[in-house]
């Protein structure tokens, strides 16, 4: 189907084009909302600035398309394939990418409040400085995803797959963590204030000055993470796995020890519950 083509019936009021073939075209900065393109080929389209709120992209084939700086705002991307799709700074506010294969897209600074990712797959996307609050990513596959210094508030991360994520100066005030596969991940100088991370998988992950106030850990493997200088004020790390961590200089005041594993632990200098500074 040709540009002019669609452009002329979208106009007209027509806003079916299922299954569309429109492989390579340019819409830029066009004005598309609420149409339909479940099942339709836009691999490597060019949408740059284009806006399709409340638009149907269902199941459609968008590999490689240019997205950067569109507006999706409540787009339906349900099991869409965005694999390398380029969406720098767009606005996916309340859009619906369950189980969206987001392999290696680009989503630096896009802007994804309250956005249903629940079981895509994001593996090595790139999600710097992205806005992620109140964002629904449970079990999503985000295997060496970069989210350096992304807003995470309140995020919910259960059973979510991360091994080795990037997750450096991260933004999870409340975030929502259980069962999560967080190993070797890096969350240093990460502000993870009453985040709840029940039953979690972090061994050998880097949690270097932190900021745990309150965070909940317990039951959680933390088995050889570097957690130095961490803010453990307050924490819950009852039954959590520390072995062979390292604790040194962390301060654990008023936090909650209870049956908590800290064989061979470095506890050089941390400040303990009761105040105390370990020798």
């Amino acid at each position: 189907m040709y540009v002019e083509e669609l452009l002329k019936q979208y106009a007209a009021g027509e806003k079916n084009f299922q299954e569309a073939a429109l492989v390579g075209v340019n819409l830029s900065g066009k004005d598309l909302r609420g149409i339909n393109f479940r099942r339709a080929d836009l691999s490597q389209a060019i949408l740059r600035g284009a806006d399709l709120s409340s638009a149907n992209l269902r199941e459609a084939k968008l590999t490689g398309i240019d997205l950067s700086q569109a507006t999706l705002i409540e787009a339906n991307f349900i099991s869409a394939d965005l694999t390398r799709a380029n969406l720098y700074e767009a606005d996916l506010s309340r859009a619906g990418l369950r189980g969206a294969r987001l392999i290696s897209a680009n989503l630096n600074r896009a802007n994804l409040p309250e956005a249903n990712l629940g079981e895509a797959n994001l593996a090595q996307a790139n999600l710097c400085e992205a806005n992620l609050n109140n964002a629904s990513l449970h079990r999503a596959k985000m295997i060496g995803v970069d989210l350096t210094r992304a807003i995470l508030e309140t995020v919910n991360l259960s059973n979510a797959v991360m091994i080795g994520a990037l997750l450096e100066g991260a933004n999870l005030v409340g975030a929502i963590v259980h069962g999560a596969n967080l190993e070797e991940v890096d969350l240093r100088e990460a502000d993870l204030s009453r985040a709840r991370i029940i039953g979690a998988n972090l061994v050998n992950a880097n949690l270097s000055r932190i900021n745990g106030r309150g965070v909940n850990l317990s039951w959680t493997s933390l088995r050889g993470a570097n957690l130095r200088r961490a803010n453990l004020y307050r924490a819950n790390l009852s039954w959590a796995n520390l072995t062979e961590s390292d604790l040194s200089e962390a301060v654990l005041i008023n936090a909650n020890i209870n049956q908590t594993n800290l064989h061979k632990a470095k506890l050089i200098g941390t400040i303990m519950p009761s105040g105390t500074t370990h020798d």
